[in-house]
């Protein structure tokens, strides 16, 4: 189902000019469910201003509505982040709007996208981005993304750079297929499915988890932690889109990883923002 965009937010601009940022991209894949890699929330961020604001626009053609959060007025890069994940779905909205030369689709085209603050800490701040892009077809392509920004360290954060050891990855996918294969399986339980019907959604379930899941950054490039009444990490859910593991019908899952398994895997620079138990 697609969230018509007249239901955002108010518009409110933000004005923010960006401090000079700079960091190491790590590489990034892209998945084909948010339209971004994690190179792209990595990038360096070049000292420029940059005006967030909520859009609304509505033709007989397209819709758009986006809303950004008050939380990325106090971090410059982080908005940065959000504005050009927002307009590279926009750019791509429009192209398909330009495809229709000049003539008007069944239903219109429509970007609806919503970013909400997750966590924000003087270590940690974190905004989600949830929403959808239709371009035609039997249902949008889904627009969800994590966006991890670390006040005193001045950087966006990426999984290829809190676990950079490629075999430190195997642990974690190992402990989210297990979760995902317990949901599912509590699923079809609750589905009232007979035998032979449960056995096949099982084994057409595990063939999706285990594509998704795969021991790469890539396949966990969507996280958010879990944190302790103290400020420090306790787990990191990571966030799976629509399709990747499992149905669109399904939509998007998450599985939770404690900081007892991630503490030995993640680079030491990460390791005090996180505390087992």
């Amino acid at each position: 189902m697609r969230v018509c965009p007249t239901t955002i937010l108010r518009v409110v601009p933000l004005v923010l000019v960006l401090a000079a940022c700079s960091r190491e991209a790590g590489p990034g894949s892209e998945n084909g469910t948010s339209g971004t890699s994690t190179s792209d929330k990595t990038a360096p961020v070049m000292a420029a201003p940059v005006v967030l604001q909520d859009v609304i626009e509505t033709t007989p053609s397209y819709i758009v509505g986006i809303s950004y959060p008050q939380v990325a007025a106090g971090y410059p890069p982080l908005a940065r982040a959000l504005h050009d994940f927002a307009e590279g779905a926009r750019t791509r909205l429009m192209r398909a709007v330009d495809g229709l030369n000049g003539r008007k689709p069944d239903v219109p085209y429509d970007l609806s996208l919503s970013f909400s603050k997750v966590v924000e800490t003087p270590r940690v701040v974190v905004v989600a981005a949830e929403g959808s892009s239709f371009t035609g077809g039997a249902h949008g392509a889904p627009l969800v993304e994590r966006f991890i920004w670390l006040p005193q360290m001045q950087q966006m954060l990426a999984a290829e750079q809190l676990i950079p050891d490629a075999g430190n990855w195997q642990p974690v996918a190992a402990h989210v297929r297990e979760q995902l294969m317990t949901a599912l399986s509590q699923q079809l339980d609750d589905d009232g499915e007979e035998a032979d019907a449960r056995a096949r959604l099982l084994k057409s379930g595990s063939k999706w988890i285990d594509a998704g899941t795969t021991p790469s950054p890539q396949h966990f490039a969507r996280f958010e932690p879990v944190m302790n009444a103290d400020g420090s990490i306790r787990a990191l859910r990571f966030v799976f889109p629509p399709e990747q593991v499992g149905r669109y019908e399904d939509g998007t899952r998450t599985a939770d990883v404690p900081a007892s398994l991630l503490l030995p895997l993640v680079a030491p620079v990460y390791r005090p923002l996180f505390r087992a138990g």
